[in-house]
């Protein structure tokens, strides 16, 4: 998995809240990678790899990330349909 597409998934698809309460989960996060993947037609790497490339940019067990864009709507009505 090319490091730019983790960047470009972090760009496009999250941003930083200085707000106490804590970010994203692991599931969530790759969740959310993999939605991102979905609309750009791009092939998600192996999770492994994912949080390889994740760990020189965040801490995944603490991080203040939160969701944008057309990858956190796509994820969310994926992992909650009842939703619509």
């Amino acid at each position: 998995m090319a490091n730019s597409q983790i960047d470009l998934f972090l760009q496009e698809a999250t941003y930083l809240d200085e707000a106490p309460e804590p970010g994203m989960s692991r599931d969530r996060l790759y969740g959310l990678y993999t939605s991102w993947c979905f609309i750009n037609q791009q092939s998600p790497g192996p999770e492994s790899k994912f949080w390889a490339a994740m760990k020189h940019r965040i801490n995944p067990k603490k991080n203040s990330l939160r969701m944008k864009g057309p990858a956190a709507a796509d994820y969310i009505v994926s992992t909650y349909p009842d939703l619509l």
